[in-house]
């Protein structure tokens, strides 16, 4: 082909073509940024610095890889909360529209969910298991504890909530039920061999009724990826590149998977910040990410240290905390918004001196023009706040306290799923006991008498009808029973299902609950979310696994009279940003916490968690802590300030005592 003088050779077709972007990535990023995200190829580690744009890195990334030419359904996002992965390719999808939804994103807990349906049958698993969540694990352990006679001793013997706590460390620790028993719980040594025995009976009880436990689908998956090669490969060959969000909070077992599924190449990239490692108590391994090197040796480091979110000042104190650190991934965040004020450490005589100052403070705030929610008081443990709590009431200040309930730990909505449960895996006994205690004249005893006949028989339902004729008040069971005969001859979308359940349990719910009708609008709100479902398999999924946090009942309109002032305690407040932030009782003994004074590591999470809390603020930072502390064996002692403080400049922030005010 001749064009102007110049004859034109054609392409070969196998000759490799270079892709067209459209979007200027150097435009849109900052130089780390575009290292970070045009590094396509094998392991990658970025140490995100906090508020230095990680999101941001994430999405263009993906985007990248796409305009690259790598189908989307073979990226693999893995992130902390289904929030954040939805977060992520919603805005590639601004980048590059529709395109990015078929980007196989989610938490380590779903993606595990989605892969054991498809291939759990591998090593035992039927494709239709329940998943338990926290509360009702807990009653299954109650369940077997009370059957064992174990609550009914001299020596107190763990409740369900530290049993629960016990099994799942050792789960996310990858540690022995017997070495967590005798580091975190020595109290309880005496009752060591009755543990190791109702840790058993819990496990035999969750396989032979097809249940999972949040910890299970973890074991599960690394199971499975490390006893079936062929699957292992399979996954690995689907998901041709890797990215996982939040690296330094993953656990032993979540590393090893992102391992496994790096089998057949190394084309993965973890992005995390080694100086926001706070969540060892969760199980939590602070070496996941400083090792990540040594696991993947070709692996190339990018760091994010240009800060987007706080002032000079700032981030010159929060530094220095940090360059403190034991262990560490040396950076220095900095950020062009260089003028602010200093952050102040307030000495108060006493705590209520120390409520006093916050309240004031805010006061000032608020008629400078920052609104409540743009403020934060932040906190080690949450009964610090408690006398602050009453002198905002005095103040007349509104304040939002973060933790309760979740949506789906309320009464009323468990007792609905626990009938879709049922219906999806009939062997599922929590279930079963639950909904059957709705019935009159069912009691414990009762209700376990009916599970355990029912249990031994193929086919639940028939077995139940015969209990329905056997026993008293068998026309209860009866009701129960025409109500599973509906759902079984008709099957339709959740939504439909769920109809049929109120239809049945509203006039329950009105015996129940003097405040039944704030309860039917949150069962309202759950009929909503089951709309977007069409199989109830996947409803159930990820009702369990990403619950809502609220109750309908709870939320209230937002709007200028609305605004609230955030108490938090500092794990509860990691990713987000307030524009000033007070840190409470920041004095040795409380940050950090007295039981970390003998132990390396939990002192460094310590420190680290001083520098999350200092981190969150954008325009203002205020430290505080109070001279004279009471002490119930003491009396009243003298404090220091956090030894996190030590040997960093004075000069890095300011220094204030409160005096009263001369009448």
């Amino acid at each position: 082909m001749i064009e102007n003088n110049r004859y034109v050779l054609k392409r070969p077709s196998n000759a490799p073509v270079s892709p067209r972007f459209t979007i200027d990535y150097e435009k849109e990023l900052n130089p780390a940024q575009y290292a970070a995200v045009t590094a396509l190829d094998g392991p990658v580690l970025v140490i995100a610095g906090a508020g230095s744009g990680k999101t941001r890195t994430l999405v263009y990334r993906v985007a990248r890889f796409i305009e690259s030419g790598l189908p989307p359904q073979n990226l693999l996002l893995l992130t902390f909360t289904r929030k954040a992965a939805q977060e992520m390719l919603s805005r590639a999808g601004l980048l590059l529209g529709t395109v990015c939804d078929r980007v196989a994103g989610g938490t380590f807990h779903s993606f595990s969910n989605t892969i054991l349906r498809r291939h759990g049958t591998a090593i035992g698993l039927e494709p239709a298991f329940t998943i338990l969540d926290r509360p009702d694990g807990e009653d299954v352990i109650q369940l077997l504890r009370n059957a064992r006679g174990l609550g009914e001793r001299e020596k107190r013997f763990p409740r369900k909530n530290t049993l629960s706590d016990m099994f799942s460390a050792s789960v996310n620790k990858a540690t022995g039920l017997d070495e967590v028993v005798m580091t975190e719980y020595p109290h309880f040594a005496d009752h060591l061999d009755d543990i190791l025995k109702l840790e058993k009976s819990y496990t035999d009880y969750k396989r032979r009724r097809s249940l999972l436990d949040y910890d299970d689908l973890l074991l599960k998956l690394q199971e499975l990826l490390e006893t079936r090669r062929e699957i292992r490969e399979q996954l690995s060959e689907i998901y041709r590149a890797i990215m996982v969000d939040e690296y330094q909070d993953t656990n032993k077992i979540q590393a090893r998977v992102v391992r496994l599924l790096c089998a057949s190449h190394e084309n993965v990239m973890v992005v995390g910040d080694d100086a926001q490692s706070i969540y060892s108590f969760r199980g939590a391994h602070f070496k996941n990410i400083m090792d990540f090197p040594k696991e993947f040796p070709k692996a190339r480091l990018f760091k994010l240290e240009e800060n987007y979110r706080s002032t000079q000042p700032i981030l010159n104190l929060t530094n220095e905390i940090i360059n403190q650190a034991r262990e560490k991934y040396p950076k220095h965040l900095f950020t062009h918004q260089k003028e602010g004020c200093p952050p102040a450490l307030v000495q108060a005589e006493n705590e209520n001196w120390q409520s006093r100052f916050v309240c004031q403070k805010v006061l000032e705030l608020r008629e400078e023009g920052v609104p409540l929610d743009e403020i934060a008081v932040l906190f080690r443990s949450s009964h610090n706040s408690f006398d602050l709590e009453i002198e905002l009431i005095k103040h007349g200040l509104p304040f939002v306290k973060r933790g309760g309930f979740k949506f789906i730990e309320t009464i009323h909505v468990k007792d609905v799923l626990a009938h879709l449960r049922v219906l999806q895996n009939p062997r599922d006994a929590v279930s079963w006991n639950r909904l059957l205690l709705l019935i009159d004249g069912v009691g414990p005893k009762k209700s376990q008498s009916i599970i355990a006949a029912i249990s031994k028989e193929t086919d639940c339902f028939k077995a139940l009808k015969v209990q329905a004729e056997q026993k008293t008040g068998g026309s209860a069971l009866k009701e129960v029973l025409r109500l599973f005969k509906d759902l079984l001859s008709t099957p339709g979308v959740p939504s439909e299902q769920l109809n049929r359940i109120y239809a049945y349990y509203t006039p329950l719910l009105s015996q129940r609950f003097d405040d039944y009708p704030k309860r039917i609008k949150d069962l309202e709100h759950l009929y909503a979310i089951t709309e977007r479902y069409l199989k109830l398999d996947e409803f159930l999924s990820d009702i369990t696994l990403e619950p809502p946090s609220e109750a309908v009942s709870e939320i209230e309109p937002a709007s200028r009279e609305d605004e609230k002032l955030i108490l938090s305690t500092i794990h509860s407040a990691k990713g987000l940003e307030w524009h000033t932030v007070f840190i409470i009782w920041a004095l040795d003994g409380k940050l950090p916490s007295i039981y970390s004074f003998d132990d390396e590591d939990q002192l460094e999470e310590e420190r680290r968690l001083m520098y999350v809390a200092a981190t969150r603020a954008k325009k203002g930072l205020y430290i505080t802590y109070p001279v004279n502390v009471y002490d119930k064996a003491l009396g009243t002692v003298l404090s220091r300030p956090t030894r996190f403080l030590d040997g960093i400049s004075r000069s890095l922030f300011d220094t204030w005592s409160l005096v009263e005010e001369d009448l």
